[in-house]
């Protein structure tokens, strides 16, 4: 059905923004939020929402083709550092399609974002849901080019943004992760599987005279249907908290989650945000 669209969940406000931009469009939507990390105040947001369990993906696609769903969102953060818990099998009890993808789709392969994200795509698409775009309906929320705050960043961090840039661009083509710390022209800390939240405390800890620079970008082969690189309100607070000074963005790439306000704090905070 043409006007309905299909929205798989995980947590942070980013389901929310494509949630509202898609029924500004006039689409109905369709939600199904994975587990605990969906926030039941999403409900409010979509026309349809229900709760599935994160491992069983076969749920996912039975409540979305149950309303017409075909074309779908996947959007907000599933901590991936859960796969690797102790009896994950008895924890999470999967289906036999989240079995097919961890044992056939990805039998002999490694076990890196885009590697599993693919393979999930894959096995949706299977079942007759296919992933779209997911900065399709919050395009608004995009970093743009140049400064965007009141303050820019100085000649040093110039220098430091020059030097960054290449190094997390290789970073997201070894699909490692998606930002780096850097401070006079040398890495503080890498984002691995923590996130970029836990790489920005890392990097406070390593760096504690502060004035650091954090430098976002998508991998060059960015997928756009899912894991799309985002800043908020909580990265500028904690960027904050532990000594940075400046967020360097990806030009149309990067998503400032509810960008308006993200903006107005860090000016309040004194922390610099630009487009590169």
């Amino acid at each position: 059905m043409e006007n309905v669209l299909g929205l798989i969940a995980g947590q942070g406000r980013l389901p929310f923004l494509v949630a509202d931009g898609a029924r500004r469009a006039g689409l109905r939507v369709v939600c199904v939020g994975l587990g605990d990390n969906a926030e039941a105040s999403l409900a409010e947001h979509t026309d349809i929402f229900h709760k599935v369990p994160l491992a069983r993906v076969g749920s996912w696609i039975r409540n979305l083709k149950k309303y017409g769903v075909t074309t779908t969102i996947m959007v907000g953060r599933v901590a991936k550092r859960r796969i690797y818990t102790p009896w994950r099998i008895v924890r999470y009890l999967p289906d036999w399609r989240a079995v097919r993808i961890w044992y056939w789709r990805l039998r002999g392969r490694d076990k890196r974002n885009d590697t599993l994200l693919c393979a999930l795509a894959d096995e949706l698409a299977s079942g007759g849901i296919y992933l779209e775009s997911s900065i399709m309906y919050c395009k608004e929320h995009l970093a743009t080019e140049g400064i965007m705050t009141a303050r820019g960043p100085g000649s040093f961090v110039n220098a430091d943004i020059e030097f960054g840039w290449e190094i997390v661009r290789k970073l997201g083509e070894l699909d490692i992760g998606q930002a780096i710390a850097v401070k006079e022209r040398e890495v503080i800390a890498v984002e691995a599987i923590e996130g970029t939240a836990g790489m920005i405390e890392r990097a406070g800890k390593l760096c504690p005279k502060g004035n650091w620079t954090l430098i976002k970008a998508a991998k060059p082969n960015q997928d756009m249907r899912f894991d799309v690189p985002c800043v908020g309100p909580d990265t500028v607070k904690s960027l904050a908290a532990n000594g940075g000074k400046c967020i360097v963005l990806q030009k149309d790439k990067v998503v400032i989650i509810d960008k308006p306000e993200t903006i107005e704090l860090a000016n309040r905070l004194g922390i610099a945000i630009v487009g590169y």
